[in-house]
């Protein structure tokens, strides 16, 4: 009998913990589905994944999928209705968003992003004038053919209820799935952090995000600034942008490049962030907007300090977790005055409560939910 098809759809997805959604998902489908079913996956280049070694995986590169948003639009909505009647999948699963014109028996999309719940500001038209505008039409993106789904999956309660309220979604069709964090973390050995003259280890602060005006590098820029005033140096933040990714970054290399206590490292493999998750002695989180903030639970297997930004998103990723402290994202000096008391051994970590028991754990969960019969 001739296996069924699962097509997996993540031609957008090229970096950042997106990527790592797109890889972890592959990777399941590939030792777990691919016995009962056939697993097709659409991307943007197959190299992404050399290091995953998907041999029971199909691909199809798609490497026009970011010249342009036209062009990523023209395949969700024009070519992949031919590439769907022609694979004639069982399961359509999408996930970047947007849902797309296919026909399957089963269609399910996987939605990130929240920027049609993000305030706009003029600043983010000045870094990133394209996504500026595109996450203008993200909002009117996302309801088009939304409800043509089986399933809507979100990684997080509050999404789940802004999806019901902007589009009108049946409660039961939205899935909240948090992400299962990789419990094998393979080390590298990097370049040893900067010490004091008497030989003794900085505290170290680590921050990995990628160069968006929401990741919020300007509050943690400002916080160095006001712990150097008071004489506070025996300490090092690590950021993982270099400072020409784009306008963005640029900006932020400008602004704080001459701050002593301030690494720029550049984007890291998974690898290499585990290591500094090793090394480091606390998390730095001071996004404004995510779905998930997927370093949070990584850093939590090490059981060390995080010191995050006061918002939703931040609350149910970290869940029950003794090490945690939240400061007002906008407000440079709360942050500073939150470090300054870690680095002296003193802060007081904030009460947090488990997370809802009622969600779905993993890839596991969630295909046992979609593939059920």
């Amino acid at each position: 009998m001739q296996k069924k098809k699962i097509i997996i759809s993540g031609v957008n997805l090229f970096q950042g913990g997106t990527l790592t959604i797109l890889k972890d998902n592959l990777q399941f489908a590939n030792d777990f589905l691919s016995l009962d079913y056939n697993i097709i996956a659409l991307v943007h280049k197959k190299d992404l994944f050399i290091e995953e070694h998907l041999d029971n995986i199909t691909f199809f590169e798609f490497p026009r999928s970011r010249k342009s948003y036209f062009v990523r639009l023209y395949l969700e909505y024009f070519y992949f209705m031919k590439f769907s009647k022609k694979m004639n999948p069982y399961l359509w699963f999408s996930l970047h968003d947007i849902t797309p014109n296919v026909t399957a028996v089963k269609k399910v999309v996987y939605c990130h992003n929240p920027s049609p719940f993000k305030r706009k500001q003029l600043s983010d038209l000045f870094f990133q004038p394209v996504l500026f505008f595109f996450s203008l039409f993200y909002k009117f993106l996302y309801k088009i053919n939304i409800k043509e789904n089986d399933f809507v999956v979100v990684q997080q309660t509050w999404i789940k209820k802004e999806f019901m309220n902007l589009f009108k979604i049946e409660k039961d069709k939205i899935l909240v799935c948090y992400p299962e964090v990789k419990q094998q973390m393979s080390y590298i050995k990097i370049a040893n952090y900067d010490e004091n003259v008497d030989g003794a280890k900085n505290f170290v602060f680590f921050y990995p995000a990628l160069a968006r005006p929401f990741k919020n590098f300007e509050v943690i820029g400002e916080a160095i600034k006001i712990l150097e005033k008071k004489g506070i140096t025996n300490f090092q933040v690590v950021i993982t942008i270099k400072g020409n990714e784009n306008n963005y970054s640029k900006y932020i290399l400008k602004k704080f490049k001459d701050l002593k206590n301030l690494k720029f490292v550049g984007m890291l493999s998974f690898n290499e962030v585990s290591e500094y998750y090793k090394k480091s002695d606390a998390l730095l989180f001071p996004s404004t907007l995510e779905t998930w903030g997927l370093p949070i639970t990584e850093f939590k297997a090490f059981k060390k300090p995080i010191i995050l930004s006061k918002l939703p998103y931040a609350f149910e990723t970290l869940g029950e977790y003794d090490k945690g402290s939240f400061f007002d994202p906008s407000n440079a000096n709360d942050l500073a005055t939150k470090m300054a008391s870690l680095i002296n051994g003193n802060l007081q970590f904030d009460k947090t409560s488990k997370m809802d028991e009622k969600v779905l754990i993993g890839w596991s969960d969630l295909y046992n939910k979609i593939l059920a019969k």
